[in-house]
């Protein structure tokens, strides 16, 4: 189910980014490169609209930014990796290194609930420690493929 939502061209290994803001756009920008079509600023206000009314820290390093578009079919997302981190708002004062981007329509809320939890999944494994040591896109999505 993950490899279906994150695509390895959707995967940035070095985000260039030192704001939550520009993690967004940087993500929003590869899944706007691969989708036609698609409301780049529609995507990003979703994302800071959600983002405003809670962080969205669910370990620590570790954000699950998402939001609702109309622009978007099904659920879409993209994944970040920042090696210095960025400040994200957390109570720990923690900077996030890992970022999973998710973008859906209305009618995706069910599903988004059941990416969560192989996201989840995923996150409480002994594979996903080395998630951090992978070098390309293609290694996280074949890691994702087993979940």
């Amino acid at each position: 189910m993950l490899c279906e939502i994150f695509d390895s061209r959707r995967i940035k290994m070095d985000l260039e980014s030192i704001t939550k803001a520009g993690v967004f756009e940087e993500l929003i920008e590869t899944i706007g490169d691969h989708n036609n079509g698609i409301d780049r600023q529609e995507l990003l206000e979703a994302v800071i609209l959600r983002e405003n009314k809670m962080p969205t820290i669910i370990k620590p390093g570790i954000a699950i930014p998402h939001g609702y578009c109309r622009t978007v079919k099904g659920i879409i997302g993209a994944i970040g990796f920042s090696r210095p981190g960025i400040e994200f708002g957390s109570s720990d004062l923690n900077p996030v290194h890992l970022f999973f981007l998710l973008l859906m329509d209305e009618s995706s809320r069910e599903q988004h609930l059941q990416v969560f939890g192989h996201l989840w999944r995923l996150l409480n494994t002994v594979a996903f420690s080395e998630i951090g040591n992978m070098k390309t896109p293609e290694d996280v999505y074949c890691l994702l493929s087993n979940y």
